[in-house]
């Protein structure tokens, strides 16, 4: 039996509402599997925690994150809370580089019933890794700024963190079936080589890596060029990595095709640790009326069990992934079900309850 000790980091906004949510959705998990517990603990953190207790992150719900299989992360921050330094609350970077988890995976999904976005409502389905512990996010914390006249952040590409980001990439496109467009398993190196050194290094080190995988296209495109075929040519992308920032901006972009933030989901993994949260933010406008769309906190569920399944060699969890995942696709198919932001009313607590009954009867 697969007995899982989960970290559960509701945050701020409206993370505590979709949290709520996705564990409905975990205990039907458990009622169809037999095979399969969770021990679920709250613990603080983000911005409304930093006004409370002076840190967004405290030594306790730290050492929990450390001692759990995994953790579960709503979302943290808010406009209006800011550092000394003008910059906001952000937990979910520290612990990034905190506990190493140096692979960004956001997985970018079409599914059937949401309203196109795209014309001609193309299938589409790859996923954007985006190194998460270097980049131009290395300088968080460690900027320089000279009074009202300059400031200056640092891009920081090594060779040991881009092989394992592209390592990782490369091991993910043969787990898969190919782009949708050819069924090629390809994957593409985004990157501004033509004119910054560092990423000229990383194409470098990515070319080198690719190497090592003669089964699977190995490709390049600069970044500016890459927000035009996302939208353009969608289908063609199997596995896309890139540099940290690059990774965060076009993650969202990419959401946008999809139908928005509120389907994306996204998996922040190291060699140890693992954190699941959605890719949107805490939506202070929205937080507390029943409207926020919780499907991206349930996939990120579903991402962490389908996670512990590969890590634990637990067949029980990969199958709980996959049935919150086939819940979620029937659910989405039914207009009653999709919350505002997909053009809908359902109301929150719906839609987790829709899912949770898919769930449930699928023994």
């Amino acid at each position: 039996m697969g007995a899982y000790k989960i970290a559960l980091l509701p945050g701020d906004g409206i993370g505590p509402e979709v949290m709520k949510e996705a564990l409905k959705v975990l205990k039907a998990v458990e009622g169809a599997l037999a095979d399969l517990r969770f021990q679920c603990r709250e613990y603080p953190i983000g911005a409304r925690c930093y006004l409370e207790k002076g840190s967004d992150l405290p030594a306790e719900t730290m050492k929990a994150c450390k001692e759990s299989d995994a953790i579960l992360f709503g979302s943290a921050g808010l406009p209006d809370v800011k550092y000394a330094d003008g910059t906001e609350i952000a937990p979910q970077l520290t612990l990034r580089f905190t506990l190493d988890l140096y692979a960004g995976i956001r997985p970018i999904k079409k599914y059937p019933g949401i309203r196109p976005v795209l014309a001609g409502d193309p299938p589409i389905d790859y996923v954007i890794l985006r190194e998460n512990t270097e980049g131009l996010y290395a300088s968080r914390g460690g900027g320089v700024r000279v009074g009202n006249e300059l400031a200056v952040d640092n891009m920081v590409i090594t060779r040991k963190g881009t092989e394992r980001i592209v390592q990782y990439a490369f091991r993910l496109a043969q787990k898969r079936k190919g782009a949708s467009a050819d069924g090629r398993k390809r994957v593409t190196c985004v990157d501004k080589a033509n004119v910054l050194r560092s990423m000229a290094f990383f194409r470098e080190v990515f070319d080198r890596v690719a190497a090592s995988f003669p089964g699977i296209e190995a490709e390049h495109t600069y970044v500016d060029a890459m927000t035009l075929y996302m939208v353009q040519r969608p289908r063609w992308f199997d596995v896309v990595v890139m540099e940290n920032m690059f990774g965060d901006i076009l993650s969202d972009l990419a959401a946008g095709t999809i139908g928005g933030m509120g389907v994306a989901p996204s998996a922040d993994v190291g060699d140890t640790y693992g954190l699941f949260q959605p890719s949107h933010g805490s939506a202070p406008d929205i937080a507390g009326k029943g409207i926020a769309n919780p499907v991206a906190q349930i996939l990120s569920a579903a991402l962490m069990l389908d996670w512990l399944g590969e890590k634990k060699g637990d067949p029980a969890a990969q199958r709980g992934a996959q049935a919150i995942e086939a819940a979620i696709a029937e659910v989405l198919k039914d207009p009653r079900y999709h919350p505002p932001d997909l053009g809908g009313k359902a109301p929150t607590g719906a839609v987790g309850d829709a899912v949770a009954v898919k769930v449930a009867g699928a023994k």
